[in-house]
């Protein structure tokens, strides 16, 4: 509980961890990991601290069993779901060795599996489950354990939409912004009308 307390105190996990990684090596930067990684291990979840975002991610569903390696780059307004791992291959004698990279505006479903020296573009989909172990063009689609790219002509929308206080929202650029565009809207309204889209 207490815990819990402090990390609210200093604003939150995703602050915590920012806090981590800007601290100079001594008792404050132990203190400030003890209560990030106590946090994420309640979750299952391990995220280094030194793992690089250019924005705050959206989890949907919370930080749940998320496992991303310290060499990791991940991009801005990036949604990441449940169970995903973003892992670095440190095997010396494998071609794959290294962190991947991701661009922005991906959106990577529950339990994908990215590993390794990849490099994925921007405006990605990785499908749920999905396996990732080589380069992935901007504005595709990778879908099924086996790797399988869908180009795109033109960028695809990735955003996470949610319904608050009777309006949509959409994540970007590390929080909720109110969708204005009709389209989008009615879409979303004859999709789900006023229930909660499940995820």
């Amino acid at each position: 509980m207490l815990t819990e307390l402090l990390t609210h105190m200093l604003g939150g996990t995703w602050e915590l961890k920012e806090r981590c990684r800007a601290a100079r090596p001594g008792l404050k930067k132990r203190l400030l990991l003890f209560l990030y990684l106590h946090g994420l291990q309640k979750k299952g979840s391990w995220i280094s601290h030194d793992a690089r975002f250019a924005g705050a991610p959206c989890f949907p569903h919370g930080p749940y069993g998320i496992f991303i390696s310290g060499a990791c780059v991940v991009g801005r307004n990036c949604i990441l779901f449940h169970q995903v791992t973003i892992g670095s291959n440190t095997l010396v004698d494998s071609s794959g060795m290294g962190a991947p990279v991701i661009g922005d505006n991906c959106y990577i479903g529950a339990g994908a599996k990215i590993i390794g020296k990849v490099k994925i573009g921007d405006n990605v989909r990785i499908g749920a489950n999905a396996v990732v172990h080589a380069d992935v063009p901007s504005n595709s689609v990778v879908v099924l354990s086996q790797q399988r790219l869908i180009q795109k002509e033109r960028p695809q929308n990735n955003r996470f939409y949610q319904q608050h206080n009777g309006r949509w929202e959409f994540f970007e650029g590390g929080g909720w912004k109110k969708e204005n565009d009709r389209e989008i809207l009615a879409k979303l309204e004859a999709e789900f009308g006023g229930r909660e889209p499940s995820s």
